[in-house]
């Protein structure tokens, strides 16, 4: 089975030694991601916009690796405050609702930055299909 490693072009990937997705097979893992952009700062103010940034990026990612949002059956948010799960939520529905994978969100006290609010993990599967269970 072949397994392909992939980068988002962050520095921290090639300094620390790690891929930002992994494909093996037709499995595919997205480590976690936060907002963090190629100059060390972090884009948006609000859990919401942040988890946009990190769910678009994802869908960037997927189509590298020939999958799309239909593939993805779990998603893992940390955010500070779950005050902010309202809005993470409501940025989540916007890439996945119509295929309802797994989701889960936890708080964690503090991520990298004191400015990031929210890190995302996500899987999928290329050639899963969805059915009403």
């Amino acid at each position: 089975m072949q397994r392909i490693n992939y980068s988002s072009g962050s520095p921290l990937e090639d300094s620390a030694g790690y891929s930002r997705m992994v494909k093996v097979g037709n499995q595919i893992h997205i480590g976690g991601t936060t907002a963090v952009l190629p100059d060390g700062s972090v884009s948006g103010t609000t859990a919401y916009e942040q988890a946009q940034f990190i769910f678009d990026k994802f869908i960037g990612l997927l189509d590298r690796a020939g999958a799309g949002a239909k593939d993805v059956y779990k998603v893992k948010a940390y955010v500070t405050d779950m005050a902010q799960a309202k809005d993470v939520g409501a940025a989540y529905s916007e890439f996945f609702k119509e295929f309802r994978p797994l989701f889960t969100m936890v708080e964690t006290p503090k991520l990298n930055r004191p400015s990031q609010l929210v890190e995302i993990e996500l899987e999928a599967m290329i050639g899963s299909e969805v059915y009403a269970g």
